[in-house]
């Protein structure tokens, strides 16, 4: 597939190859720029800049507390510049934290930057930070996306040294592996920095503000997958040296010694993986002129994954344990508890307490085979008097069963098999980022055939081994009987139902659910052993099928609840 640019969705190409850094944050009112969220902050590029027009573009004055479509509510600005400004703010509609980007309508960039994010919107890889939303509503135009409050950006990890080899290895696995993704697609970054790139609390790396940074200045390059393949060398860099690839500080990073050109990492550092010293040079080839030793250099990601998976593999380094105490045993134990202190240079014998060989032992040995005696034979007579009293007690209930025609005064139980109203319905994804396509989850009881609600893309049946699985909880407005869901697929999925109780507060991690009942197909009838009374119930994807084109992903076509 050709090559798509930020330059494929409007943006501005002007003339110009020589990095370029960005104006630095500006405080406001609403809060300062040095969130960890923040995916707009300066760094280094390959590409032109915006033009001075957009420069002279102000942004939207808007404050903490403003909300945009009756939803999403204003919390803190941590950017401001150019024109646009970012924020972070509170989806109220679904309770959770996002980022906001916004600029005027009118600003010259506001078209590229709405083609960048519904363009990224559709690559749907759970590597990248997702956009969530991108709309133009009068006079602003504003790009929603996730927000991370668990992830931390490479900056910060960078800033108590360089990593481990492991986790640089890692690293630079995930974010090449996930560019070159993003390039079949046609989309680019152009904006990678350690800024942009966070790892979560599970080891998980992720990309933030795939083209929609580089829309948002009018970068773009006229070789973007050579851009991006350099921005991955120059992040490897860094992780293993501390040190940025270049005669310039940037992102908190020291540059190299002036006027000595590019060393290969294990010069600038002793200790340095030499494989990976060498992949890092191979990547931030310019023309083939800093190319390490005699090896090709790579210039787009698809390169540098292949010259990934030629490397002997990195291993995780083995978990250490500390060694327990040397167990000491007691003074009780060494059979000195209640004796008087040896005389210093008299050795005493130790011996263990002799039997209760004693009258007043025989004795209680006795006493206590006599207690043990008479409380077993009372305990069977007990035992035997039980069952005689529970089987009479049987046969007179049998026989009121049959006698009694009084069915006024017995309890009244719900009619099976009646249909329970969903009242709503939310997407529930604790053991990735938290969400998965939300503004679709209502189509799951909608009671139409034709819409669905999706996950997004993976590599495999099993979620691409990032997580065991995810679903949908779905509200019943209240505590009802639950005697079968019926779920509708495209294709075979593997799936679980899973009940809250009588919760009548929305649990919000899995191990609040428990498993009812679970099956497999494109229409699947889960039925508890018995009904339930539950308010919410989960339907938990645990199998994707396969697509047309080889990736794996699951749709809800439609949930019914019966009692």
């Amino acid at each position: 597939m050709a090559e798509r640019s930020t330059a494929a969705v409007d943006v501005a190409d002007n003339s110009g190859d020589e990095p370029l850094t960005a104006e630095a944050d500006q405080s406001t009112a609403d809060g300062v720029a040095n969130n960890r969220e923040r995916d707009t902050d300066s760094d280094e590029v390959q590409g032109t800049p915006a033009s001075e027009q957009a420069g002279k573009v102000s942004p939207p004055e808007l404050h903490s507390g403003h909300k945009l479509a009756r939803r999403y509510r204003l919390e803190e600005c941590v950017t401001r510049l150019d024109g646009f400004s970012s924020w972070r703010a509170v989806d109220e509609k679904l309770r959770r934290a996002v980022g906001v980007h916004i600029l005027p309508s009118d600003h010259p960039r506001a078209r590229s930057v709405l083609a960048a994010a519904r363009s990224s919107a559709l690559l749907g890889d759970p590597r990248f930070v997702q956009v969530l939303d991108a709309v133009e509503d009068n006079d602003l135009v504003y790009v929603v996306h996730e927000w991370l409050p668990d992830a931390t950006e490479l900056t910060a990890l960078l800033a108590s040294g360089p990593l481990e080899v492991y986790d640089a290895y890692q690293m630079v696995s995930q974010v090449s592996s996930a560019m070159a993704a993003a390039h079949r697609e046609g989309l680019a970054h152009l904006r990678l920095s350690p800024n942009a790139v966070l790892r979560t609390s599970s080891g998980q790396w992720r990309i933030r503000g795939l083209a929609v940074n580089a829309a948002l200045r009018g970068i773009s390059s006229a070789s973007p997958q050579r851009t991006d393949t350099e921005a991955i060398g120059a992040l490897l860099y860094a992780t293993l040296t501390q040190r940025w690839p270049y005669e310039s500080d940037a992102h908190g990073l020291a540059g190299l010694p002036k006027d000595i050109g590019l060393i290969p990492p294990d010069q600038v550092r002793a200790g340095v993986h030499r494989g990976l010293s060498e992949l890092a040079m191979r990547a931030l080839a310019n023309d083939g002129a800093t190319a390490s030793r005699h090896e090709a250099p790579c210039t787009t990601p698809e390169e540098l994954v292949k010259a990934i998976g030629e490397m002997p593999r990195i291993r995780p380094p083995e978990p250490s344990y500390a060694a327990p105490p040397d167990y000491q045993r007691t003074a009780y134990q060494q059979g000195a508890y209640g004796r008087t202190a040896s005389r210093p240079g008299v050795t005493q014998p130790v011996s263990s307490p002799p039997p209760l060989q004693s009258r007043t032992g025989k004795a209680l040995k006795w006493s206590v085979s006599a207690l043990l005696i008479a409380a077993l034979g009372l305990g069977s007579w007990q035992l035997a008097d039980a069952l005689m009293e529970r089987g009479g007690k049987s046969d007179d209930q049998n026989q009121t069963q049959t006698t009694d025609g009084d069915d006024d005064k017995s309890p009244k139980k719900p009619a099976a098999g009646q249909p329970v109203a969903i009242s709503a319905a939310r997407d529930f994804d604790p053991l990735g980022d938290g969400s998965e396509k939300p503004s679709d989850v209502g189509n799951v009881y909608d009671g139409s055939s034709g819409t669905y609600w999706q996950t997004d893309y993976y590599k495999s049946a099993d979620f691409g081994r990032l997580k065991s699985g995810l679903g949908v909880v779905l509200d019943l407005g209240k505590v009802q009987q639950v005697g079968e869901v019926t779920v509708s697929f495209v294709g075979t999925t593997s799936v679980e139902l899973r009940t809250a109780g009588r919760d009548t507060v929305e649990p919000q991690s899995l191990n609040a659910f428990t498993k009812a009942a679970e099956g497999s197909g494109t229409t699947v009838t889960l039925k508890p052993g018995e009904p339930v009374q539950a308010r919410y119930l989960l339907v938990w994807l645990t199998q994707l099928p396969a697509t047309d084109d080889g990736n794996f992903r699951g749709r809800v076509v439609d949930v019914k609840v019966t009692s």
